[in-house]
């Protein structure tokens, strides 16, 4: 299990899981295999420098928002976390600093597929944005992602001043399994007593891994993540089923009843016909108990990773999640 002092704790006991019912590719062998022939084949679809999924594709889209960058290696106890930091075109003077942590089922590394929305924030926000390329399961499970996202965030805080930043108008957010991560890292935060997190972002998440892929029902029958994926992920970042009701996994499973008074305010962004979209509505009106819960947002019509390929929903999504980010920035000012 994670490190108390880094906000995991032991959830309720469950009864063991019956393996004899389970698929073949929620064994963990067999999900390792399926994941680390999926990171293969997104890398070779990246080398495809004028294909839709490649970066060259990512960094074309929204040109009027410029790409100015430079990259960071942050040390942690996990590994060495690469970083890309997108800077405000204005020259405003110590920006805020919003994390960013990308999508792909925690196994997949897609970091530059989050530059078109990193390059809106930087300037629609006026905040530096640091993109991070955290490490990715089977090769590192639970509870690596989450410790390591939690370090990086705690070391952008307290050494902002000698980046150029203003570490004390912090936000952190993700889509997908990034948007878990963030969460992970608020809760990790809260229970550690800092850095302070203005807000956290949560863009589409899985917040209850507890709960079987094969159990959770989507508005459409073809929905993008479907639960055989999800199955694989799941499976590949949590080999363990037990493990997968860790509160830094699944905050928003039955088991988790901590008091979650003080944790950041989170914008919860769900899609429509997402296969995720129930457990993001429980977690946002657990969070709406105590008071942290800035806006709960469902975008119509749209399904999971929407962003990707529709821009007239990205647009107005991003710029929702730029106003939000901004308003913690004009508070601190």
């Amino acid at each position: 299990m994670i490190d108390p002092s880094l906000g995991g704790c032991r959830p309720a006991a469950h009864a063991p899981p019956d393996r004899s019912r389970m698929s073949l590719l929620a064994r963990p062998p067999v999900a390792a295999l399926a994941a680390k022939t999926m990171q293969r084949m997104t890398l070779l679809a990246s080398r495809r420098a004028s294909g839709p999924g490649s970066d060259a594709a990512a960094h074309a889209r929204f040109p009027e928002f410029p790409r100015t960058v430079r990259t960071l290696t942050v040390p942690t106890s996990v590994a060495p976390a690469r970083a890309t930091v997108y800077l405000p075109a204005a020259a405003a003077p110590a920006p805020p600093v919003h994390v960013n942590f990308h999508g792909g089922g925690y196994v997949m590394s897609l970091t530059e597929l989050d530059d078109p929305l990193c390059r809106f924030l930087a300037a629609e926000a006026g905040v530096a944005v640091v993109n991070v390329d955290y490490v990715v399961a089977p090769q590192h499970p639970f509870p690596a992602p989450p410790r390591q996202a939690y370090e990086v965030v705690r070391w952008v805080a307290e050494h902002a001043a000698e980046q150029g930043w203003d570490g004390t108008r912090l936000t952190v957010g993700g889509q997908s399994a990034g948007g878990g991560l963030a969460a992970a890292v608020a809760r990790q935060a809260l229970a550690a007593g800092g850095p302070s997190i203005a807000l956290q972002v949560l863009h589409y998440p899985p917040l209850d891994l507890a709960t079987s892929a094969t159990d959770k029902r989507a508005a459409i029958a073809r929905p993008m993540l479907r639960p055989w994926m999800a199955e694989v992920f799941d499976t590949a970042y949590v080999p363990e089923p037990e493990n997968r009701a860790d509160p830094l996994v699944s905050p928003a499973h039955p088991s988790d009843t901590a008091d979650l008074s003080g944790i950041a305010p989170a914008l919860v962004i769900t899609a429509a016909y997402d296969l995720l979209r129930a457990e993001g509505e429980r977690y946002a009106a657990r969070l709406e108990a105590v008071g942290a819960l800035a806006e709960l947002h469902e975008v119509a019509g749209a399904d999971h990773g929407y962003d990707g390929k529709d821009d007239v929903k990205a647009r107005e999504v991003y710029a929702l999640i730029a106003r939000h980010v901004r308003e913690v920035r004009e508070r601190g000012a």
